[in-house]
């Protein structure tokens, strides 16, 4: 058997004690290195993105405000804000520096009547006004009293009427006797011509509007000019107008100028009233036209124009008086109250005609003979 263990003495080495002719060989070992710590990894450059999009974050990419509609939405709804509170603001404004006139008078007056009447006054009243500029707009003296314009609106159920009362109308003044009707605001005020007129015609006047000289050109110029039609050559040496015939734009001061002209016609005073009705309808016409209300710079002119130019009576609010100016812009009859003859007297008899329909509220009644461009049956124009 100790052969046997022989066999595999190249396998266990070879018994204790013994030699062993082919020692087993050990194969040498290397030591490891200390241990280092690891390196950092080299650092990349940053990847192009041009060619790879970026990895989803879970997160949407947050968008500009000014690529939102809403965005925009907002800021229309914002401009719309601000300009209809600039629109309501402005008037508002200018209507707290407007003057207010007493016209009632405290002596008996007409019944309420349907219907809304106001008297509209164009006084020659120099007030406001350099000595300057009433030598350019022709006004002469500074410390007249009259009233050149007189007219009379009506608004209600039938069609909105302007009726003339020319100034020289010979009309008995309470207290005073048969005089000029324009006469009365120089001798007893805006209630004393109030007076007048509703003894004369049996309307009620509900609403009074004053406009001076320079409130026209004020007005007329704060809207950009006006048109007139003159239906021939005009030259009048005492308001200074000189215009051609048809129809052209104006300014303020040729305005006032052709609503004052009178001397250059055989009948006067009738041919001037024509005018001064189609100078009010011009200055309706533009002051409530889309563009007087969308640009802002003619706005703000047309209402700074009002309280140095206008007064209104003490029952007037700014909505009576938004009224009255969009009436003035819907006269569907305008006519010079009836006269017998071109002195301006009146026709008794077609006037109370006239006035009864309106008092009445029914003008759509009023028929063309009662309502004439001179005032005088059969003659219109």
């Amino acid at each position: 058997m100790a052969g046997d263990d022989e066999e595999f003495d190249w396998v266990y080495g070879p018994p204790q004690g013994g030699s062993d002719p082919e020692p087993t060989r050990r194969i040498p070992v290397q030591r490891r290195p200390a241990a280092q710590p690891p390196a950092a990894p080299p650092r990349l450059p940053p990847a192009q993105r041009y060619d790879t999009a970026p990895e989803p974050s879970g997160r949407p990419p947050r968008r500009s405000r000014w690529s939102r509609p809403r965005t925009y939405v907002r800021l229309v709804l914002l401009l719309l804000v601000l300009w209809l509170v600039f629109l309501v603001a402005v008037p508002l404004i200018a209507w707290n520096r407007v003057g207010k006139v007493d016209f009632e008078p405290s002596a008996d007056r007409p019944p309420e009547q349907p219907g809304t009447t106001y008297l509209l006054v164009g006084s020659d009243s120099r007030a406001g006004l350099s000595a300057e500029e009433r030598e350019r707009l022709h006004t002469g003296d500074a410390a007249s009293e009259l009233t050149d314009t007189i007219l009379l609106l009506h608004t209600g159920a039938g069609p909105t009427t302007l009726v003339s009362i020319p100034r020289d109308s010979p009309l008995d003044i309470p207290g005073f006797g048969v005089g000029k009707v324009n006469s009365a605001y120089a001798k007893g005020g805006t209630p004393l011509l109030t007076q007048t007129l509703e003894q004369a015609t049996g309307l009620r006047i509900d609403q009074y509007v004053e406009i001076g000289f320079g409130g026209l050109v004020g007005v007329v110029d704060a809207v950009g000019g006006i048109e007139i039609c003159p239906k021939q050559r005009i030259k009048d040496k005492d308001s200074g107008l000189n215009v051609k015939k048809g129809c052209q734009e104006v300014d303020g001061a040729t305005a006032l100028a052709y609503a004052r002209a009178r001397k250059y016609s055989p009948i006067s005073d009738l041919a001037r009233v024509q005018q001064q009705r189609e100078v009010i309808a011009a200055v309706g016409d533009k002051v409530l036209s889309p563009w007087s209300v969308l640009n802002p710079i003619r706005w703000w002119r047309l209402n700074g124009a009002v309280p140095d130019f206008f007064r209104f009576g003490e029952t007037t609010g700014p909505v009576d008086a938004g009224r009255w100016a969009l009436a003035m812009t819907k006269v569907r009859k305008s006519c010079t109250v009836p006269l017998a003859r071109a002195d301006t007297t009146w026709d008794t008899q077609r006037a109370q005609q006239l006035f009864g329909h309106i008092a009445a509220d029914r003008t759509g009644d009023i028929t063309d003979d009662l309502c004439t461009a001179t005032g005088l049956a059969g003659v219109d124009g």
